[in-house]
This record gives structure tokens, C-alpha cells and sequence, in this order.
């Protein structure tokens, strides 16, 4: 083949080349005219679900923990002196006031009572016959009337006082109660102010619990409180505040609280420790949504509402306070109205501005 041959056949094949080249790039050309004037860009639909924001009464607890305690803890003590010659009472059993729990020797006592007795009607005899001889017949002088007036005062008195003694050797239960404990045994010798016995009143119980301060201005005698014993697989008791400190701990920066629990069987001991729920206020049109409806952002929270109408309901971003906490809910303090649809199902996939429509969740 010629030169001349070879170069016309590669002047026609760039001559077609270019050609297409133009056609293809008018085509290209006029579909991107059409998307762009045409149909609108396609908008994705995401299905949630919601729940309607009602108003609704809601009581805050604030969570505390605290301390089980006897209603009544007694320290029993010898009033007199001498060797324990009896117990009573066994350890774990139950005893009424005033119910004998001990006995200590009392034969010393007993004779000397039995002494002033005798000396206390000696001088009351003396008396009576020193009286009629003066006031009758007035013989004898008014001072020894006097001496024996008062000798047998005197010897009626000590006779009393050695009758409360000889009472004191039986050591006496001064509350109702559990005998916890015996601190003596038969043959101890004790003397006033010995310890004996511990006696343990734990129905009701008392609960302390030390609140922090910024609570001070609103927690009130009569506050509801809830109690719940984990180690009594999660029982809850119920009571109400009795007793509200003045006086912050400097160390703690807490002030106390006290109430008491009905303890009907015993089951609550003392020295447990309880989880506290402690009433703070009760709120009476309160937002409460769902906890899973609220997202942390970096501004804080938020939520999102469905806005719009019809098929032109969309997702909208809407910033909130949050306020107490009341389990799985959580109520709002600013950023949501009455009446208004917060997604919670849904929540994760769509964003502000996006389409969604509102199903009814599966029953």
C-alpha cells in the first residue's frame, strides 16, 4: 500500500473519531440539563414511631443510701452490788418491761431491811404512846414528843429506802425487746453500773441517711421514702421522713434525715444497708418521654419531634433540658411542648430535616 492510501484512511478514521466524540458530549450534556430540570432529587422516607408528650403528675426521689438501726438499743446495768445468782431470761428471747431477766444475792440486803423494819415499827409504837401522853394527858415535855415524832419518820424512811434496794437486786427488763445479748454469768460479781444485758427493739427500725446539702431548702418532715434491701432479693419497705437535721456535717456537707420502717418479723436487722429513694417534690404537669428518646450530642441533648403535616412530616432536631429522672423516663424541662410526637423508634437513623412517616408500633 502507498503512503498516500495509509494516510487517507487515518484522516478518515479521526474524522469519525471526532464526530462521536461531539455527539457523545451534546448527549451527555442534555441529560443533565433534564435531571436538573426536570423531576425533583429523591428524597429518602424513614418509618419511626412516637409517643404524644402529655402533661403528668410525677414525684422525684432523690437515690441515697443509708443505715438500718434499732427504733431502741438499752444497755442493761446492775443497780446493786453482789454475785449473780440467777439468770432468767435466755439469749434471743423476746421480754416485756419490767419483765425479771436476773437475780443478785440479796441476803445481805434482805437482813438489813429486815432490821430497819423491825426499828421502823419500834419507833412508830414509841411515837404513838409519846403522842397520847401529851396530846391526852400532857405529861412529858413537847421536845421529846418532837424527838419522837421525827425518830420514827427517820426509821420509816430508811426501812423504804432498804425495801428499793432489796427491789434492785432483781434486775428488771426497762424496755420490750429482743435479749440480744448476756454479759454476765451466774456467779459474776457486779457492782452499780455493771453491764448485764443488751436488749434489742427493732420493730420499727430506723433508718439514717445524711442528704447533700443542695437538697436543703426541699426535703420536709413527712417526705415519702422508699426502701430497698438488696440483700432481701430487692424487698421494698415504705415509711415517711420524721426527723430533718439543721445542721449541715462539715465533713460530709450533708444534713441528716430519720424515719422508721415497720419491721414486722424481724427480717430487717440492724446494721443493714439500704438503698434509699427519698422524695424530693411532686411535680403536677410534668414531660416525661422515654430515656432511649433522648440522644447526648455535644451541646448537650436533644430529641426528635415530628413536625409538619400529611405526607410533609418530617424529623426535626430539638435541643432539651433534662430534668428529674424517673426510672426509664426522664422529664423535660425546656425544649418540648404539650401535645408534641417524639420518636423513639426510629431516633438513630434519621436526621434533622429528614422524611419520615409515623407507624403504629407492633402488638
Amino acid at each position: 500500500m502507498s503512503a498516500l492510501k495509509r494516510y487517507n484512511g487515518a484522516a478518515a478514521l479521526l474524522a469519525v473519531a471526532v464526530a462521536a466524540a461531539c455527539s457523545g458530549g451534546e448527549a451527555q450534556e442534555s441529560s443533565l440539563s433534564a435531571n436538573a430540570e426536570g423531576t425533583e432529587p429523591v428524597r429518602r422516607i424513614i418509618n419511626v414511631q412516637t409517643v404524644r408528650v402529655e402533661p403528668r403528675e410525677f414525684t422525684e426521689f432523690i437515690t441515697l443510701t443509708g443505715t438500718l438501726e434499732a427504733s431502741t438499743d438499752v444497755q442493761v446495768s446492775a443497780e446493786e452490788s453482789g454475785v449473780i445468782r440467777q439468770l432468767l431470761v435466755d439469749k434471743g428471747a423476746y421480754v416485756r418491761a419490767g419483765q425479771p431477766i436476773a437475780r443478785i444475792d440479796d441476803q445481805v440486803l434482805r437482813a438489813q431491811y429486815d432490821q430497819a423494819r423491825s426499828e421502823a415499827e419500834l419507833a412508830k409504837e414509841t411515837y404513838e404512846r409519846q403522842r397520847r401522853l401529851w396530846e391526852e394527858e400532857k405529861i412529858g415535855t413537847e421536845i421529846a414528843y418532837l424527838r419522837a415524832k421525827y425518830g420514827a419518820e427517820t426509821a420509816e424512811a430508811n426501812a423504804r429506802m432498804l425495801a428499793a434496794r432489796l427491789e434492785r437486786t432483781v434486775v428488771r427488763a426497762p424496755i420490750s425487746g429482743v435479749l440480744d445479748d448476756r454479759l454476765v454469768e451466774v456467779g459474776t460479781m457486779v457492782s452499780p453500773g455493771t453491764p448485764v444485758a443488751r436488749i434489742v427493739d427493732a420493730d420499727p427500725v430506723e433508718v439514717t441517711a445524711g442528704v447533700p446539702e443542695r437538697y436543703a431548702a426541699e426535703i420536709r418532715p413527712g417526705a415519702e421514702v422508699r426502701v430497698t434491701i438488696d440483700h432481701l432479693g430487692g424487698r421494698t419497705f415504705n415509711g415517711q421522713v420524721g426527723y430533718v437535721g439543721t445542721a449541715l456535717d462539715q465533713r460530709t456537707r450533708t444534713f441528716p434525715v430519720e424515719f422508721t420502717v415497720a419491721n414486722p418479723g424481724g427480717v430487717l436487722k440492724p446494721g443493714m444497708v439500704a438503698r434509699l429513694e427519698l422524695q424530693r417534690r411532686k411535680l403536677s404537669d410534668a414531660l416525661l418521654v422515654p430515656r432511649e428518646a433522648v440522644q447526648r450530642v455535644s451541646t448537650g441533648y436533644m430529641v426528635f419531634v415530628v413536625a409538619g403535616e400529611g405526607e410533609r412530616t418530617y424529623a426535626e432536631a430539638r435541643p432539651v433540658q433534662l430534668g428529674a429522672d424517673a426510672g426509664n423516663e426522664v422529664a423535660i424541662e425546656s425544649g418540648l411542648s404539650a401535645g408534641e410526637q417524639v420518636i423513639v423508634v426510629g431516633q438513630q437513623q434519621v436526621a434533622n430535616g429528614d422524611v419520615v412517616r409515623v407507624v403504629e408500633a407492633e402488638q
